[in-house]
């Protein structure tokens, strides 16, 4: 049995593997920057509340407990267990989102017009999160105010701009 060498999706074929690897490398970084800028917002916020690790905390009971214990979120106690889990999660979901993001302006940038369709994507993923976490995560809410959550996206959405923009200085937009 040979091994068929021809590739099928003309995208995929003119694309060289070293750009490919560039793009899942930029993706990492740019995950783990704007991991550490959220976790870092939150860290500030809670060491100024005088509670560390509180919002980790409040999220982990939420995603692995279903949210018990948090019914009354001021009366929680910091469980390192839960921060410790909930980071390794935080860090994975937004690792996955840079390497999306980083495949997504390769692709942008040999196709402009596929741009003006990324950016409303992250903004309705934007949207998508608040939603789901006013209808499901509700005690969430009433332990972090939904400006801090949005500030919070918004430095780390900027911080993995900032990452993906170097290595895109020329990429345009077209709708």
């Amino acid at each position: 049995m040979a091994a068929e060498s021809r590739v099928s999706d003309p995208a995929v074929a003119a694309e060289p593997a070293a750009e490919t690897s560039a793009a899942y490398v930029e993706g990492l970084l740019a995950g783990v920057v704007g991991a550490a800028v959220i976790a870092a917002w939150f860290f500030v916020l809670d060491v100024a509340r005088g509670r560390p690790f509180y919002t980790p905390t409040v999220l982990g009971t939420a995603l692995f407990r279903g949210g018990m214990g948090i019914e009354s979120p001021s009366g929680l106690p910091v469980d390192f267990e839960m921060v410790t889990s909930f980071t390794w999660v935080h860090v994975l979901v937004f690792l996955l989102i840079g390497t999306v993001a980083a495949r997504l302006l390769a692709l942008a940038e040999r196709h402009p017009s596929f741009g003006f369709g990324v950016v409303l994507l992250f903004v309705f993923f934007e949207f998508g999160f608040f939603f789901a976490c006013m209808v499901v995560a509700e005690p969430v809410l009433r332990a972090l105010t939904w400006s801090e959550v949005l500030v919070g996206n918004l430095l780390a959405a900027a911080a993995m701009a900032a990452v993906l923009r170097r290595r895109h200085p020329r990429l345009t937009i077209r709708p």
